[in-house]
């Protein structure tokens, strides 16, 4: 399970149309289950024809050259007419680190824009390798502690400069918690490590769980048990006798109370922990090892259709809360923005619970679409981390990982990750974990503006976004500075996730449910917010268009301000208060480093 995580750049064109701009249809697998109308796949092939062509003509615009080869990761078609065409580059054959982009065009398939990661040659300055493919192999797994799963030769197109290097997938690593895949990065010419990075998203930080330790803290989350109504819950046809079926059934879980289950019934007494009303979505059991693929998990069955009993004692109980988690996180995205599964393309996501021996973390592992849940070590961390924020946070990475891909500039000897892209990764987990709060709002789990508020710590919270900086854990930041560049990314994420919150909600001191804020802006003015609805649509529309792997804040702040032009329009409130919320986090136009990525 915990495999290196081969990005493939042969990717299927999805396409997405509505009314609103937020929803849509994925091509490659419809939620209807019928093939997409072949005029549709022709309209996308003629889109991204048009984009491709457009990226050459403009090549001072794009920083496309000759030898560059462009791939279709997504088509997007907004209702006013507007077409964005995500791609991914290689360069005379190799794979292109940091070289996607997004090409804007209008309805008449004209060149209306790019938003590039890149800006600047990714021709590498030297074509021919100096060290071998073998060499970096073994730099390679020295230094992630793990096993070699493949080697290629790549251009590293990040940091503002080009170079040829290997791109190494590292498996069964002992540097991250779980024994997890790698990605490492070595150059091609002296052979040095240019990046080391975990595939999988960790809620927990190592910085915090070190902090956590020092500080003696133990984590007790609370537990409730009311019930709580189903969103999409399925019923079997009255007499039907033809299985598998759907089916309804009721689940006891740890944090979320007594939940409605969709799951499928494969007898007349014999049920499955698998929703097939949300693309066949299932949790099953790691059995406290690390399965080298989710099929080898085992099969939640039930003669009952009850699951877990709200201890940990059940094993079932923990597989109650993440699948609600997940189907919750699912049934937000559809709803809100016709997302069909994480990665638009009509499939469920699925999780591993008790996974691993005393690993206290969760984790979303790109590597085969899944939430892995620990069940603690027993020590500081006494429950599995299957609240409902934490799997909408990391199933939200998910979601980033399928479309803008923000990576962090840099990561330490002990797995922390630094820079803007990745803080901003990690705040839109937070913003859409939050929102996907609001969605289920579940009695027992009331939906707010606070990240990791059942977690029983201290504090009361992990991370909050009105006032960020009230995380003493994490030292999460309120504002931003030049500083913020190389911040923790947890730390940085505070910037975005700030700007989102007085976007949605406006400054000062307000109560929403039984929560009170107080949010302050850096320079004492005022904001008025646009309302949680408008604000997450904003976010989404600029993630989904507008963002690449190299988004920092202030390129965040240009992609916010394009969506809300795209939805609102470029006098109306809501542009005007987007460009105001990040002013009020010190993000402004004026203040844009002029050495960026």
């Amino acid at each position: 399970m915990r495999r290196a995580h081969i990005r493939s750049l042969a990717v299927a064109v999805a396409v997405t149309t509505a009314a609103t701009g937020l929803t849509g249809t994925a091509l490659a697998g419809p939620a209807t289950g019928t093939e997409p109308a072949s005029a549709s796949v022709a309209s996308a092939s003629s889109i991204v024809d048009a984009a491709r062509a457009a990226a050459f003509a403009h090549a001072a615009a794009t920083g496309v050259a000759p030898g560059d080869e462009l791939r279709a990761q997504d088509v997007l078609i907004d209702p006013e007419g507007a077409r964005h065409v995500r791609f991914v580059r290689a360069h005379r054959g190799m794979p292109v680190l940091g070289g996607d982009l997004v090409v804007h065009l209008t309805e008449r398939l004209r060149y209306a824009g790019v938003t590039r990661a890149a800006d600047h040659s990714i021709a590498p300055a030297a074509d021919e390798a100096q060290v071998t493919g073998r060499q970096a192999e073994e730099t390679a797994a020295d230094v992630a502690q793990g096993s070699v799963k493949s080697v290629e030769l790549v251009v590293d197109a990040r940091r503002g400069a080009s170079a040829l290097a290997y791109e190494v997938h590292i498996s069964d690593s002992d540097t991250a918690e779980g024994g997890g895949s790698r990605t490492v990065v070595i150059d091609a010419l002296t052979g040095k490590v240019r990046s080391n990075t975990p595939d999988s998203e960790e809620f927990l930080s190592p910085d915090l769980v070190d902090t956590l330790r020092e500080r003696g803290e133990t984590l007790e989350p609370a537990t409730g048990t009311a019930s709580e109504p189903s969103g999409l819950a399925a019923t079997p046809a009255p007499g039907a006798a033809r299985y598998p079926a759907p089916a309804t059934g009721t689940g006891t879980s740890l944090f979320a109370g007594k939940v409605t289950l969709t799951t499928t019934r494969t007898a007349r007494t014999s049920y499955v922990l698998k929703d097939p009303s949300r693309w066949g979505t299932e949790t099953r059991d790691a059995k406290g090892g690390e399965p080298t693929s989710f099929a080898r998990g085992k099969t939640f069955t039930s003669t009952t259709n009850k699951w877990g009993n709200g201890t940990v004692a059940n094993r079932a109980s923990a597989a109650v809360d993440a699948q609600y988690g997940i189907t919750k996180t699912l049934d937000f995205y559809k709803k809100t923005f016709g997302r069909k599964g994480i990665k638009n393309d009509g499939k469920g996501a699925r999780a591993l619970v008790h996974f691993g021996n005393k690993v206290a973390n969760a984790f979303w592992d790109p590597s085969c679409g899944c939430m892995l849940y620990g069940d603690g070590d027993g020590e500081m961390f006494k429950k599995p981390l299957v609240v409902l924020d934490v799997t909408g946070h990391e199933l939200t990475h998910g979601v980033v990982d399928a479309t803008a891909r923000l990576e962090p500039t840099r990561v330490d000897a002990q797995g922390n990750q630094y820079g803007e892209a990745g803080s901003l990764n990690e705040s839109l987990a937070d913003i859409f974990g939050s929102a996907v709060e609001f969605s289920a709002n579940n009695p027992k789990n009331p939906p707010n503006y606070l990240v990791g508020e059942k977690l029983g710590l201290d504090q009361k919270f992990l991370r909050r976004l009105d006032r960020p900086s009230l995380d003493v854990l994490e030292g999460a930041i309120d504002y931003w500075s030049p500083a913020v560049y190389d911040a923790e990314v947890h730390a940085g994420s505070g910037v975005s996730s700030h700007a989102y919150y007085l976007l949605a909600e406006g400054s000062g001191r307000k109560k929403i449910g039984s929560v009170t804020y107080d949010s302050p802006t850096y320079d004492g003015l005022p904001v008025k917010g646009i309302g949680r609805a408008k604000a997450t649509a904003i976010f989404y529309r600029a993630l989904t268009r507008y963002m690449v792997s190299t988004t920092d804040f202030h390129d965040a702040r240009t992609a916010t301000l394009k969506a809300a032009k795209d939805l609102h329009g470029l006098n109306s409130t809501e542009y005007k208060t987007v460009n105001r919320a990040w002013a009020a986090v010190n993000v402004t136009k004026a203040n844009t480093p002029a050495d960026r990525h």
